[in-house]
């Protein structure tokens, strides 16, 4: 939609909103610049930041030996823990304190983008960890100005991280993810090379295609900007600051491009077309969500992956249990879908059409459970397990998923209905199954 059609603010809400992004160069065998991208920023010594997996792959190669060919010094960091917590994210910034870069790259995927982000942050301003994590977990405090140059290559089509000031942990004490948000992470500058997702086994690939689907179909479907209480001073307008004309432009497309390819990147590694698309919509919905922000999903996810116990999904390391991101987030998106389409039946078909979902002839009261039913077609057609009891929960566990997420008000606040305790353990007891 156009500008000129937004609806006028509601009385002591935001009238404007904001687009940030980082730099984004996009395109096959771009990865190669990186060197040249961090001479120009005036880089000398560079931690490269990355995980055990990667740093096997020729790209890390690449990426090292284009930035020594730029006369960069390269003290490799390849530690990085999938699914991050608060102990490896401090490793992460110990590691960057003794070896004192003045810029950084990350190579890999959400992981390894997210620890870089907080090993320049916690370096940059050391403070006890909890201080600019979100509140009400952490303190919430804000970053008290720009950090060092970095420069995020993505190997995976999922989290958008190379694009947004967020980075996400799990809380080990409360069993539960969280994160901290600030402008000042967003990575300067993003090299996204569809290349990089050659090798990726389909397990990820459909885990992080469901994340980014649920990044777009979330900010499409956030309470409209023009209903968020106005902040105090303009340079506090947060980052989730719901639906906008430019965030729904980018949702709109990176769906439409899922309900291609998505399927097609999965079930076929040489297809690097679809692989290339994939890639494209994960940078569209990063931007979008980064400028938007997501909802109840998402908020219901950090619980989820918190609170595992035994299950381990094929394609990740097999070491610890684990429930990947995406994976987390599309489990709770069915029934969460179902709740929030009342306060929008419209965007919620436009988001089931544009994923390829027949719409003709529905009406407001059938957007819930065509989108639903939507979603739940496209997890089976890329093998995620059936909701919550596919992973080991049960309605046992639904009042410590509602503990676990109740506290990711930055997220909940953001849905365009209330996600009060009872509606969350209402959400969480209908994702458990859904075939």
């Amino acid at each position: 939609m156009a500008c000129c059609e937004v609806p006028v603010a509601a009385e002591d809400c935001d009238g404007a909103f904001t687009v940030d992004s980082s730099r984004v160069t996009f395109g096959r065998g771009c990865l190669a610049e990186v060197g040249d991208r961090a001479g120009a920023l005036g880089l000398r010594r560079v931690a490269l930041f990355s995980d055990a997996g990667v740093a096997k792959l020729p790209i890390f190669a690449t990426t090292r030996d284009s930035l020594v060919a730029a006369g960069i010094d390269v003290v490799a960091y390849t530690e990085v823990h999938v699914e991050p917590t608060d102990a490896s994210f401090q490793d992460g910034a110990r590691f960057a304190q003794e070896v004192d870069p003045d810029g950084y790259v990350s190579l890999g995927g959400g992981s390894v983008i997210d620890t870089c982000k907080a090993a320049n942050l916690y370096t940059t301003y050391p403070a006890d960890f909890l201080t600019y994590v979100n509140a009400p977990i952490g303190e919430g405090k804000p970053v008290p100005g720009p950090l060092k140059p970095h420069i995020a290559c993505p190997t995976t089509a999922g989290t958008g991280s190379e694009v947004t000031g967020i980075t996400i942990f799990d809380l080990l004490s409360l069993k539960a993810k969280t994160g901290i948000a600030s402008h000042a992470l967003r990575p300067t500058e993003a090299l996204v090379d569809p290349d990089c997702t050659a090798s990726l086994p389909p397990e990820v690939v459909a885990s992080a295609g469901l994340d980014v689907l649920s990044h777009a179909l979330e900010s499409y479907t956030a309470r409209p900007y023009v209903r968020r209480r106005a902040p105090e001073r303009p340079s506090l307008r947060p980052m989730s600051q719901g639906a906008n004309p430019w965030s729904d432009l980018g949702c709109r497309e990176a769906l439409r491009l899922l309900g291609q390819y998505l399927e097609r990147a999965v079930h076929d590694a040489s297809d690097s077309a679809a692989r290339e698309q994939m890639m494209w919509a994960a940078t569209l919905a990063g931007i979008a969500f980064g400028n938007a922000g997501v909802h109840a999903p998402h908020g219901m996810a950090y619980a989820v992956a918190g609170l595992v116990r035994d299950f381990r999904p094929s394609g990740y390391p097999a070491h610890e249990p684990l429930v990947p991101h995406g994976m987390a987030v599309i489990l709770n998106a069915p029934s969460s879908f179902r709740y929030t389409a009342e306060a929008s039946p419209e965007l919620h078909l436009e988001g089931a059409r544009l994923l390829g979902a027949d719409t003709q002839g529905a009406g407001a009261n059938d957007a819930g459970e065509v989108l639903a039913n939507e979603l739940i077609r496209i997890m089976r057609a890329v093998d995620i397990p059936n909701g919550l009891g596919g992973v080991g929960y049960s309605d046992d566990d639904v009042v410590a998923l509602t503990e676990g997420a109740h506290p990711q008000q930055r997220l909940l606040q953001n849905a365009p209905r209330e996600m009060s305790k009872p509606v969350l353990a209402d959400l969480f007891r209908r994702a458990m199954r859904y075939w």
